[in-house]
Order: C-alpha cells, then structure tokens, then sequence
C-alpha cells in the first residue's frame, strides 16, 4: 500500500466510521490522511535546498602525511529532515583515521556512508582524518544523497558529481650507498663538475676559426662585417641530469606488473631526482608512458627552476605500469633533446640486451651514462658503465634509506 491508495482507503475507512458511527475507524482514517500527507511532502521537498561540501585541507601531500576531510551537510529550509544519508565515493588507497568505509563495485573504490538526521536551517560538519599511505592522483567524488520521510514510505536521492583531487607524492629518501665513497652517491656522475660553454649565454663574437660549428656562426654580424664571425658563448659548470624511469617490471614478452619493484622503481627516481637537486644540476624525468587523460608523454626537460622538483614529484605521483613504447627506442628518441654534456641515469628493472646496447651507444656518443636496476639477484658486470642496484627485499613502504648497492667495475 503506497501512494495513491492510502486516500483511498482513509477516504473508505472514514465513510464507514461515519455510518457506523465508529470513532476509532474516523481516527484511523485521519491518521493514514496525516501519514500520507507528510510522506507526500517530505517525498517533494526533502532533498530541495540541500548544501553539500567536501573539503580537503591540501590538495598535495607526501608519502605518510595526514590529512583532514570535511564534510558539510545544510538543511536550508524548514522542513527538517529526520534521516539523511551520504554515500561518498573514496579512493581505496587513502587511509581513513576514522570512520568506516565500505567496498564498492568499482575497482579501488570505496563508499563512506554517513547516517544523520538534520533539524531546520541546520547545518552539520564532519571530520574524518586520512592518512596518505600510497602514492598516486586520486578523485573524492561523486556523491549520493538520500533522504525521505520519517516512516520510511518515501525515499529521494540525488547526486552530487563534484570531484575533489589529491596529489600524493612518493616518499623521498636519503641514499645509502654500500661499497661508494659518501661524496660519490653516482660514482663520479654527481661529482665532477665540468665547464662547459652555455648556448643560450652569448659573450659576444669572434672571427671564424676552421672546425667551428656553422650552428655557432653569427650570421647577422657576418652580413655587417662581410666575414665570417662565431659566437662566444659564457662558460658554465652547471650539467645536466636526464632520469630516465623503466616503468616495465616483467621481462618482455610478458606483460604484467610486480607493484613491489614499480613502486620502488618511483621511489629511486625521485630520491635521486631531489639529491641531484640539492647539489645543484638541472635535473630532468623521462618515463615510457603517457599522462591521463592528456595522452602526452612523461618529459620535464632538466631545469632547476624553483618548481621543478614538484613538477617532477607530481609526475612520478601518476606513473602507472603501462607503458607506451619499448625502453631502448623511447632512450634514443628522448635523448636528443638533452643538451651536449648532460648525464643520463635509468633506472629499470629489466635491463634488456636491447637497453644495455642502447646505453653503450648512448656513452660512444659522448654521454655520462649510470644504471640503476631495481631488484635481480645479481647486477651485470658493464665496463665502463656504473651500476648500481637497489634490493627488493624489504617491501617499498618500509624502506628507510634508500641502498644502492654498487657493482664493481
């Protein structure tokens, strides 16, 4: 019995009432009148004027941080309601402090359900703390809201799709090297320190010596002066630094992922990216997959601009583990970009026959070139090419110091 009939059938009960002369069935009949009434009203207005908000108190956060989530009910009108239920949609790799959270049929989601009731004009607030346990871009949102009246008859539900966003970065730790001189976290990568001319810094001009570059030949000044004159450029010990991440962890043909070796995989990237930093190179991320939803390819050309390093951090924050060409090709095509002098430093952890000859072609042509495989049980003896391996053995999120395990060379 809903709806439609209950006028019906108080409308039959109080006739008889009438007849018999039955107070108790005239009663009756004005009660499912008054029942019906309101489950009629609260089934049009509880839902109308309603407020809701969700609020994080950072949109970015590192590896461990806690957060808080509010959520902000408001009833902006008179009609109170007594039940209403919120079932907002949660990323299932955030850590709820409190509060409990349900599975949901979409894959890493979760559901967490708030039951209240809101009287009128009210307005109610909840905290929930959350603790970023895992890396990644992760959505709040959408919501659904349902309310109806108080015997349980009627039920409204509407949905908000407001979507709130969260960068977690991944954790940054410091390097331990076994077996390498504290001052030589690469060998001599981070070390030596070179001067080169910068092309971009032009000192001025001189006349044309034979073996000079035609790119360095000042053409506007050869046009005035009617010989040939060739740039100057300022000398420069700033070098550069290309971290090329391997986000394939499965020998090929295979296809898969081993999260463990991924994970730590980022996690190299972006303690080297940071010590790199500190030391003062220009520090750049090369990764063989493509950004969503923008379809672009992982490159942040060595910079040491003041925003780089989150740049860099929000980058590895999406990686995810397909990629989207075969490392070796995606090395030789990216590395043309690097300027003349920069290093380059993979980390993989399947360093194919095709990758390892793609490094030593990348050293003939006169770049510095190290290696950093993430787990195997040996490392390859490489002449000439420095490296390292970090151990898989300790699950990523219980590593305190991040060993690069050097190989003799």
């Amino acid at each position: 019995m809903r709806g439609s009939y209950w006028p019906l059938i108080g409308g039959i009960l109080f006739f008889l009432g009438v007849i018999l002369n039955q107070v108790p069935l005239m009663l009756v009949a004005l009660l499912l009148f008054l029942v019906w009434g309101s489950t009629r009203l609260w089934e049009r207005y509880a839902l109308k004027r309603i407020e809701y908000r969700r609020h994080l108190s950072a949109k970015r956060a590192f590896f461990g941080e806690e957060l808080l989530l509010e959520l902000e009910i408001a009833n902006r009108k008179l009609l109170p309601l007594p039940w209403i239920e919120i079932d907002d949609e949660m990323p299932e790799e955030i850590t709820f402090l409190k509060g409990k959270t349900s599975q949901s049929h979409k894959v890493a989601r979760v559901h967490l359900t708030s039951l209240l009731s809101l009287g009128w004009y009210h307005r109610l607030i909840r905290r929930y703390p959350i603790c970023c346990q895992q890396r990644g871009y992760f959505t709040f949102g959408p919501t659904r809201i349902r309310s109806g009246d108080l015997f349980g008859f009627s039920k409204q539900e509407t949905q908000i799709s407001d979507i709130d966003h969260l960068i977690v970065y991944p954790r940054i730790v410091p390097l331990k090297q076994l077996g390498i001189p504290s001052k030589q976290p690469l060998g001599d990568i981070l070390t030596r320190r070179y001067i080169f001319e910068d092309p971009i810094l032009t000192m001025g001009v001189r006349d044309y010596h034979y073996g000079d570059s035609l790119k360095r030949i000042h053409w506007k000044t050869t046009a005035r002066l009617g010989k040939l004159q060739t740039k100057v450029y300022e000398p420069t010990t700033s070098v550069d630094m290309g971290i090329f991440l391997d986000t394939r962890t499965v020998k090929p043909p295979g296809w898969g992922i081993v999260p463990q070796r991924l994970e730590l995989a980022i996690m190299a990237a972006a303690s080297i990216a940071n010590y790199a930093m500190a030391a003062g190179y220009r520090v750049g991320l090369y990764a063989n997959q493509r950004r969503q939803p923008t379809g672009e390819v992982v490159r942040i050309p060595p910079s040491q601009h003041s925003e780089q390093m989150v740049n860099i951090l929000e980058a590895l924050a999406q990686i995810h583990w397909t990629e989207s060409m075969p490392m070796a090709r995606f090395i030789s095509l990216e590395s043309r970009s690097l300027p003349w002098g920069s290093t380059m430093v993979l980390i993989t952890a399947v360093p194919t026959e095709t990758i390892l000859a793609t490094l030593f072609r990348m050293k003939r042509a006169g770049r510095r070139v190290a290696l950093v495989i993430v787990g195997g049980p040996e490392i390859p003896n490489l002449d000439g090419i420095p490296t390292y391996r970090v151990a898989d053995d300790i699950p990523w999120n219980e590593v305190d110091t991040l060993t690069l395990q050097g190989a003799k060379q």
